[in-house]
């Protein structure tokens, strides 16, 4: 599969893609743990079906000290032993929000997100679930690949 278009090459795409990233930065800062958001996103990523995401989110994950067990079973998470509720609780939120058009986010997937995380966690899921779902949709757009990616790469693109 061929990239259709790297978005750095438009200037007004390129000055959207740093202020995405930069609006991101306070979920660094965030009570919600780093392999946490890394799971959610990888998540994301693979229900889009976005090679670049899967790639970002799986090396970062395993930076971030991932089991590799635990990513590998990422898309079974329902039908797996070694997730906690709580990391339960963010899948399915990651799931139902990403596929809204089905049936939204459910009252119990809210009631079990609400019993694990408190309300600056559950602000900073809400976010991460929607940066995420917008960054998949730009990257499966223009089908950038994934493979390439290293740890840390995005790094120069904060203000």
């Amino acid at each position: 599969m061929e990239p259709r278009f790297n978005l750095f090459d438009s200037p007004t795409a390129a000055k959207v893609a740093k202020r995405f990233f930069n609006t991101s930065l306070p979920l660094e800062q965030s009570t919600l743990p780093k392999r946490l958001r890394e799971l959610v996103e990888l998540r994301v990523g693979q229900i889009n079906g976005c090679g670049f995401c899967v790639d970002i989110h799986t090396k970062e994950a395993a930076a971030a000290g991932e089991t590799a067990l635990r990513l590998h079973l990422v898309a079974a998470w329902r039908h797996s032993t070694v997730f906690t509720d709580a990391e339960r609780a963010a899948l399915a939120l990651a799931e139902e929000g990403t596929r809204l058009g089905e049936h939204g986010v459910s009252d119990e997937t809210w009631a079990e997100v609400r019993r694990h995380y408190d309300d600056d966690q559950v602000g900073a899921l809400v976010c991460l679930v929607a940066l995420i779902n917008a960054a998949t949709r730009m990257n499966v757009i223009v089908r950038n690949p994934g493979g390439s990616y290293e740890p840390g790469m995005f790094a120069g693109l904060a203000s």
